[in-house]
């Protein structure tokens, strides 16, 4: 039985043969690359845009032919007049993957080649970092009497509590917490340090405060579920592996009732970390292992710290002889 052809998608600035391309391009992300429907609709919004620029710009409407030999001039200043709207070199990046997309799908159904869209580079996108959170607001996440009054069971209050603890006060990856082992983490007083598995697959030593193993013994003490030496330490509330989601839903309602912004994430946690070492004098090397960072460059940028800071650190740290 053949396809249904989708109904086509007709924008005041497209003749019908682009237009149904389009909604064939739009059917194919969806059935072959299975994109979520906000990138769909983001996709599609940046292309009736960009054929509404280009009507506008040529003065006709805009057909498959015409489309297929748009010149870079074209597309510059199409992005030109979008960032002249204020909008963010995110979404203009975003917009120019769709376009690469929607070129990339017309020249494989030999409707064309767009080569223009290849010569466009992406607008620099800088790093946005976590805020981080204030020392004593940080240590208040880790309090599970904080949410005393949420209709929860207890054990799950002190696991999300021992999570946090282990985000702020050893300065792990949200994925690196979860991912800890019932065996990974000694109780009190039988050793200080976790072996964290990271990116790239890479292990590193961390050292681990003894209150915050404390909340670890204290949520696994009230857990119902079996914790096997081999599994997860932390467990979803039907014993299945945790979601990060649950996490990062706890901090919202946490930051709603400590009266915090939307930046005060479980990342902001691991960032805070990182800060509050360097603001108590903390050397930039030791936190670069700790974080589990490559490189220096992105324990600088992380942390926040400017370059004057940084040539200080190294002064005062760099064996010189």
């Amino acid at each position: 039985m053949a396809k249904p052809v989708p109904e086509p998608i007709a924008p005041a600035s497209a003749d019908p043969t682009l237009a149904l391309a389009m909604t064939h391009w739009l059917a194919h992300l969806r059935a072959e690359r299975r994109l979520s429907p906000k990138t769909l609709e983001a996709y599609a919004r940046d292309l009736r845009q960009f054929l509404d620029f280009l009507c506008g710009h040529w003065g006709e409407h805009v057909t498959l032919a015409r489309f297929a030999a748009i010149e870079a001039v074209d597309i510059r200043a199409f992005l030109a007049m979008r960032r002249a709207e204020d909008i963010a070199s995110r979404s203009l990046m975003r917009a120019l993957a769709g376009l690469r997309s929607f070129g990339r799908f017309l020249e494989r159904e030999g409707r064309g080649r767009v080569g223009a869209l290849s010569a466009i580079r992406a607008p620099k996108v800088g790093k946005s970092l976590p805020k981080p959170i204030g020392m004593t607001a940080a240590k208040r996440f880790t309090d599970a009497d904080e949410r005393a009054g949420e209709t929860r069971e207890q054990w799950i209050l002190a696991r999300d509590a021992a999570v946090m603890a282990l985000l702020y006060g050893s300065g792990l990856r949200i994925s690196e917490a979860l991912a800890l082992k019932r065996r990974d983490v000694p109780k009190p007083g039988e050793g200080d340090v976790l072996i964290v598995t990271g990116k790239g697959n890479k292990t590193r030593m961390v050292p681990v405060l003894k209150n915050v193993l404390q909340l670890v013994q204290d949520y696994v003490a009230t857990c119902p579920h079996p914790l096997p030496p081999g599994g997860p330490v932390f467990v979803g509330a039907r014993g299945g592996p945790l979601s990060p989601r649950i996490i990062q839903l706890a901090m919202e309602r946490m930051r709603g009732a400590l009266g915090l912004p939307d930046s005060a994430t479980p990342h902001a946690l691991r960032h805070s970390f990182a800060t509050h070492l360097l603001s108590r004098g903390g050397d930039l090397r030791a936190i670069q292992e700790l974080l589990g960072h490559a490189s220096l460059s992105t324990t600088q940028i992380y942390t926040g710290i400017d370059s004057e800071r940084l040539l200080e650190v190294y002064r005062q740290a760099h064996p010189r002889g």
